[in-house]
């Protein structure tokens, strides 16, 4: 039987390079000495009878940071923190509930910057198949999985924009049925599909 996880550790092996939500937005100018703050996603992907499926949630609508968006699980790497991986882990498991015994960590992806600031690891990983998410309500709205396939196949990535701060802002999409996965979490997926390519 093939293995599923091939292609995601075949595009571990291929050298990228960070990406950022200005990488769409070449006309602005970022500042030399800006100050980044250290965060972490987990990009965990489940074993189906159907293939690889990528788990993602919707966050809260009533946050204040991106409300209603769809993400990854993770956040800011705090003190407690032996690296990236043990953020998103610990972010994974206040999250969605994901225990690290469930998790088998494949590796990262280059870092990925953020308009608010954040200097963004991804952390791939395989996730136990029968694994259930148990959301953390007061963050996460839902927890849900797409197919690998859509999100590996670049032409199901668009180019959309909206003006923020008094400006026009490109960025990604890669929408899924109901969801709409757009900004920093559809260009972390696209630099995996480009590996892949």
């Amino acid at each position: 039987m093939p293995d599923r996880f091939a292609p995601v550790l075949r595009a571990l092996r291929v050298s990228g390079r960070p990406t950022s939500d200005y990488d769409l937005n070449k006309d602005q100018t970022l500042a030399e000495d800006r100050l980044m703050r250290p965060a972490a996603v987990l990009v965990g992907f489940q074993e189906s009878t159907f293939g690889l499926r990528l788990l993602l949630t919707k966050r809260a609508s009533h946050l204040k940071h991106h409300p209603g968006q769809i993400a990854f699980p993770g956040g800011k790497i705090d003190q407690v923190d032996r690296d990236a991986v043990s953020a998103a882990l610990r972010e994974a498991e206040e999250e969605i509930g994901l225990q690290a015994n469930a998790v088998d960590v494949l590796g990262t992806l280059d870092a990925h910057e953020t308009v608010t600031g954040f200097s963004v690891t991804p952390v791939l990983a395989k996730i136990d198949p029968y694994f259930r998410p148990t959301r953390q309500e007061e963050e996460v709205e839902e927890a849900f999985t797409v197919p690998f396939e859509h999100i590996a196949d670049p032409k199901n990535y668009r180019i959309e924009g909206r003006i923020w701060r008094g400006e026009m802002r490109r960025y990604y999409t890669v929408p899924y049925g109901p969801y709409y996965i757009w900004g920093a979490t559809a260009r972390m997926l696209r630099a995996l599909a480009d590996r892949m390519g």
